[in-house]
């Protein structure tokens, strides 16, 4: 769902003009009509499963974690619960959503939050940061919408937004730079709530509107002083490498964790031989997920998913 009303009559005006209470409020107010009906930004989501959204939705698209947030909430509502299971129950339920260290490093921040906070996810940024595996994006981000702590979260969608408005190129570079985060803090209102709903409406309008590729420019609130548009909308997105999949190490450990996932029990190495039939990627493989701590080794040569 888009925005019900159309910025391409309004007056227009100078790139980079808006004062930044006027731009957080010309956000919030697009993004009150426009936001997507997600679980982690109902009122009754917890501080816990705004954790498991991020950490589940980072390089994974929305509509393949929808169902794999519902099954992880629905098995583990808590830290608690997380923490009481294996990690290798972990890695279990995260299934095919990709990155499989992500599920060890949330059964570590959960381990931590029930050993340090009491089975609750800390408010501040510096607790947050200090959870195993948890990064600033992470960190920001869950101080900012489960807690309304004031702090900006840079995403790749805000970044291509505030790149495109405020610099006039298509995309951000591969890393934040000290210059970019500057920015995007001193963007952010004095209020705590509005800098919030400031936050996450402009990942939303980087997800719906001002996308990659095919931007609705039409429909978005910073047309009118867009610095990309009024410069013609030039290709001058910095260069990035596409990742491709099919046959790498990737696909071979994704191969080799499926054959643990659907097992019981451990399982022979002759059956993770014939999961992949390249011995030497394989072997190359299965080193990765024993060093990554996803696959342990068991006794007479089997594997099997972590235990504690």
């Amino acid at each position: 769902m888009t925005a019900t009303f159309r910025a391409s009559d309004a007056a227009p005006r100078r790139p980079n003009t808006a004062p930044r209470h006027v731009l957080a409020a010309e956000i919030a107010a697009w993004y009150g009509l426009a936001a997507r009906d997600l679980p982690w930004r109902r009122p009754d989501a917890t501080p816990w499963a705004v954790l498991v959204s991020e950490i589940m939705l980072q390089q994974t698209p929305v509509a393949r974690v929808l169902p794999a947030y519902a099954r992880w909430l629905a098995r583990w509502p808590s830290a608690s619960g997380l923490a009481a299971d294996t990690p290798g129950e972990a890695v279990r339920e995260w299934g095919r959503l990709g990155y499989p260290r992500r599920a060890l490093r949330l059964h570590a921040a959960a381990t931590t939050i029930v050993a340090q906070h009491g089975g609750e996810v800390p408010s501040r940024y510096d607790q947050l940061r200090a959870l195993p595996g948890i990064g600033d994006y992470t960190a920001a981000a869950v101080a900012a919408f489960a807690f309304r702590r004031r702090h900006a979260v840079l995403d790749t969608n805000v970044r291509r937004v505030l790149a495109r408005a405020l610099d006039g190129i298509g995309g951000p570079p591969a890393s934040v730079t000290v210059a970019e985060r500057a920015r995007a803090e001193s963007l952010l209102p004095d209020d705590a709530d509005l800098a919030s709903r400031f936050c996450v409406g402009l990942m939303e309008l980087g997800a719906l509107v001002c996308r990659a590729r095919d931007p609705q420019c039409a429909d978005c609130p910073l047309q009118p002083g867009c610095a990309w548009r009024l410069a013609g909308r030039p290709d001058n997105t910095p260069v990035k490498r596409a990742q491709r999949y099919e046959g790498t190490d990737r696909q071979v450990r994704g191969r080799l964790l499926s054959v643990l996932r659907a097992a019981d029990a451990s399982v022979p190495r002759a059956t993770l031989d014939g999961a992949w039939p390249d011995a030497v990627q394989r072997e190359r493989a299965l080193d990765s997920l024993l060093a990554d701590g996803l696959v342990v080794r068991r006794r007479k040569g089997s594997y099997s998913l972590p235990v504690r």
